[in-house]
């Protein structure tokens, strides 16, 4: 139960699964459910000192968050580990470190960017895409058909949503390779406070990159606009829409990361699912009809982004937990679209369940402004795969990449 009183302070019981509680570990990288279930049935909400944070896994608990305005998207805001981290990015990320974007922002700064950039997502907007996106992927798959063997991540999962969304920016998609650079090198910093110090370089120098590329092509578009979402920033910016320098970098930078690393992983993720269920083929061989709810209960089941942090602004309460001011809150979105109690028998793959409700997109204010596209990509793609591919086998088991926070397989090595 979420209310909003705060409650009377009792003591919690010592707890061995939150004690243990580490989600950056090779073992949960590669299958975070069962610590999922564990933390659901013994603590869905705990503080965690290793985190520094509060932790939540029941869907009701990360729905309500994720809803509410008093919890802040601006994680900056929180007093954790995680504050240090991103001080120092908001240093050394030029741009796209001090600059607020839609993922980072709260109204009405949030309303302004994403009105700016909504145009381009809106269903009717990506239906139109759609032809295109199946010319692409049709092309990728030729390609990979004349091989026989091939590695799904490289040969489709990857280079579909680059295209696309360079396409859609208005940049050259024989960019892409550079683009794969910056951007698996800016995810690998999302490992929280444990990044690496040469993997935070890596990063550095590719968001640097990025600026002085994005530099070129926005300069362009202010002597000679196009019909492109970089010229539609530039141009709302010189309306007087209060669209500064940074905003134009910072928000070119997101779309170009979380426009393509959380779908390449939303294919993928997805592909080797299905390939784990056969009879969930089948049955979309049967009736292709189903792909569009698959899509939805495969982004419940294996969906890339895991999880998200909030700030309460103010003490809160969550299901009977005093939530201090100024304190994070990490939702476990993969943990929420597993919760029993909203899916029945939610480890079991079911094509046919459409749960359109899941929280793989986020939910409230900040709801993915890309899910359109994003599921456009994903329904098409893997159904093309399914309608070509009758004898499609996975050849061996995949190695899991990313983060706790973006999680994906490395490659999928695949035979046609």
């Amino acid at each position: 139960m979420v209310t909003n009183s705060l409650p009377r302070s009792e003591p919690e019981e010592p707890n061995l699964v939150t004690q243990q509680f580490n989600p950056f570990t090779p073992e949960v990288l590669a299958n975070p459910y069962p610590m999922y279930k564990a933390l659901r049935q013994s603590a869905p909400v705990f503080f965690s000192d290793f985190m520094e944070s509060w932790v939540l896994t029941r869907y009701q608990d990360v729905d309500f968050v994720l809803s509410d305005s008093r919890f802040s998207a601006d994680r900056r805001q929180g007093r954790t580990r995680f504050s240090e981290m991103l001080a120092q990015q908001e240093a050394d990320f030029g741009p796209f470190g001090r600059t607020q974007t839609m993922l980072t922002s709260d109204p009405p700064q949030h309303t302004r960017l994403r009105r700016l950039v909504s145009k381009a997502f809106t269903p009717r907007a990506v239906e139109n895409l759609r032809p295109r996106i199946q010319e692409i992927v049709d092309y990728l798959l030729n390609e990979a058909e004349e091989r026989g063997k091939f590695d799904l991540v490289t040969a489709l999962a990857y280079p579909l949503p680059v295209i696309v969304i360079a396409e859609m920016l208005g940049i050259p998609p024989e960019d892409r390779e550079k683009f794969k650079h910056w951007s698996d090198a800016v995810v690998e910093t999302l490992g929280g406070p444990f990044t690496p110090p040469d993997v935070m370089e890596r990063a550095r120098n590719s968001i640097t990159e990025l600026a002085d590329y994005l530099g070129h092509h926005i300069e362009e578009r202010r002597k000679a606009p196009r019909e492109d979402l970089i010229s539609g920033l530039v141009q709302a910016e010189e309306q007087g829409q209060v669209l500064s320098e940074d905003e134009i970098f910072a928000t070119c930078i997101l779309l170009l990361i979380a426009g393509n690393e959380t779908t390449t992983h939303l294919i993928d993720n997805s592909v080797y699912a299905l390939l784990q269920n056969p009879a969930q083929i089948d049955i979309l061989r049967e009736d292709p009809s189903l792909m569009a709810p698959a899509v939805e209960e495969l982004l419940r089941y294996i969906g890339p982004v895991q999880a998200t942090g909030r700030v309460a602004m103010e003490p809160l309460e969550v299901a009977g937990h005093a939530i201090g001011e100024k304190q994070l809150v990490f939702t476990l979105l993969g943990a929420a679209n597993h919760d029993p109690e909203k899916y029945p028998e939610p480890d079991r793959l079911d094509v046919r369940r459409n749960p359109t409700d899941h929280l793989a997109f986020g939910d409230g204010i900040h709801f993915c402004i890309g899910a359109p596209l994003a599921r456009a990509e994903a329904q098409i793609a893997i159904g093309t795969l399914v309608r070509r591919f009758p004898k499609l086998s996975l050849l061996d088991e995949p190695s899991w990449g990313g983060t706790f926070i973006i999680r994906g397989v490395k490659s999928l090595m695949l035979s046609a």
